[in-house]
């Protein structure tokens, strides 16, 4: 099966391609597929610098073990002489094509070595630019082939970055490249939030000196205020249609949640008392919500139903719980567990099922998944300073994503790409 595709949303803006963030890797998968990436056919130049990014995509997961071709070179199956590649499972053979004046097509192949058989074929398009997000394609395609999972390669990141007095809202490649600014404030920005086309960031802001939400176009840098109402506006987040965004506000004298339509109309109250109440969160239905409370004493995370306003507690750590975000099919969430003087990054299941703690502490906050599921983003320390870091929900692979410079908070992890 042959497919065309365009990377439409890299096509609105160039961002430079060079990597903000670095990244290292601990740890592996419990099965690592050995799998051989083999030089394309064409210009020799493009061909390494596409399976460079699409190596280190797949290397990134702990999911893979890339054995070097050694010199082999065929571009397709046709050439392929399985006995000839003891020792590897898969190969990624193909070839690069310029067309249509600028226009990249890379034709590949995914062969399984032991079975003797083509496992994918197809063809991948995009300017020449654009060969990073041809390189992403083509991992998260190879990822979901050999995993059943889709890939996470092709989406994007947002994170505070603050450096020399002055903070800035980024959006960047899953892999760090491509920063793009969105906004610098000499003032704190905190809490952005994708919503779930990718096309629009929510965040708050104090550049008025007080807490105030906006909501901001990626594609155009249009931004609009959504709420600015008496007291403090925070904490947005996208109910998963889009249409609404749920808030903290202390417009009535305490910190409660509202719900309010993405065009700043219909506020609705839907927390009462003199508690905090803050970290809102919907479930992937959007009939829930998952919130931090403090309503018995030490925060834990609690869930809302939308329908009829009834609270139930979810967490019972000896501790305390913040910053739930729920996982992509739904059946638990992730959390910032803070015990014993240090953070850490834990999961829990609906079902009521054990706290599973993945990280091994230190100051571990604001998780969010990977739209597949697979990998949470967090924002962590190393050395004083702030960086990212990522973790697999069953804990095994870890990374720690460092920038040049600055200080990094508030990550999230965005959609995929529509």
């Amino acid at each position: 099966m042959i497919v065309r595709w365009i990377v439409l949303c890299l096509l609105l803006f160039a961002a430079p391609a060079r990597a903000e963030l670095n990244i290292e890797i601990t740890g592996a998968g419990e099965h690592q597929t050995p799998l051989s990436l083999v030089r394309f056919g064409g210009d020799p130049l493009i061909a390494q610098s596409l399976l460079e990014v699409v190596g280190s995509d797949l290397a990134r997961t702990g999911l893979f073990r890339l054995v070097d071709p050694a010199g082999r070179l065929p571009h397709s199956v046709s050439e392929v002489r399985p006995a000839e590649w003891a020792g590897t499972e898969t190969l990624l053979l193909g070839s690069i094509e310029e067309v249509d004046g600028g226009q990249l097509a890379v034709r590949f192949s995914l062969f399984d070595v032991v079975r003797n058989a083509e496992l994918m074929a197809q063809v991948v398009t995009a300017k020449r630019p654009h060969l990073r997000a041809i390189a992403h394609r083509i991992a998260d395609l190879v990822y979901e082939r050999l995993t059943g999972s889709p890939g996470v390669f092709s989406t994007r990141i947002v994170y505070v970055n603050r450096d020399q007095g002055s903070f800035r809202l980024v959006v960047a490649d899953s892999d760090g490249y491509g920063e793009q600014s969105l906004l610098t404030s000499k003032e704190p920005i905190i809490s952005p939030a994708w919503s779930p086309d990718g096309r629009q960031i929510a965040y708050v802001s104090f550049e008025r000196q007080r807490a105030m939400v906006y909501v901001q176009s990626i594609d155009s840098a249009q931004r609009r205020l959504l709420a600015e109402f008496p007291g403090s506006n925070s904490a947005p987040v996208w109910s998963p249609d889009g249409t609404r965004l749920a808030l903290v506000l202390t417009r009535d004298g305490s910190s409660n949640l509202y719900l309010v339509g993405r065009d700043g109309q219909g506020l609705r109250r839907i927390t009462r008392g003199y508690q905090i109440d803050t970290e809102p969160a919907f479930t992937a239905d959007g009939q829930n919500l998952l919130f931090t409370s403090d309503r018995g004493g030490s925060p834990q995370i609690y869930r809302l139903s939308l329908a009829d306003e009834t609270v139930t507690r979810l967490t019972f750590e000896s501790g305390s719980a913040f910053s739930p975000r729920v996982a992509p099919d739904g059946k638990g969430f992730v959390f910032s567990l803070f015990k014993e003087g240090v953070f850490y990054i834990a999961v829990q299941d609906f079902d009521g099922a054990q706290t599973q703690i993945l990280t091994g502490g230190g100051w571990e906050k604001k998780p969010s998944f990977a739209p597949n599921g697979k990998m949470i983003l967090f924002a962590t320390e190393m050395s004083g300073r702030g960086i990212l870091a990522t973790v697999s929900s069953d804990g095994r692979v870890k990374q720690k994503m460092v920038a040049q410079r600055g200080d990094i908070r508030e990550p999230m992890w965005g959609p995929f790409p529509k």
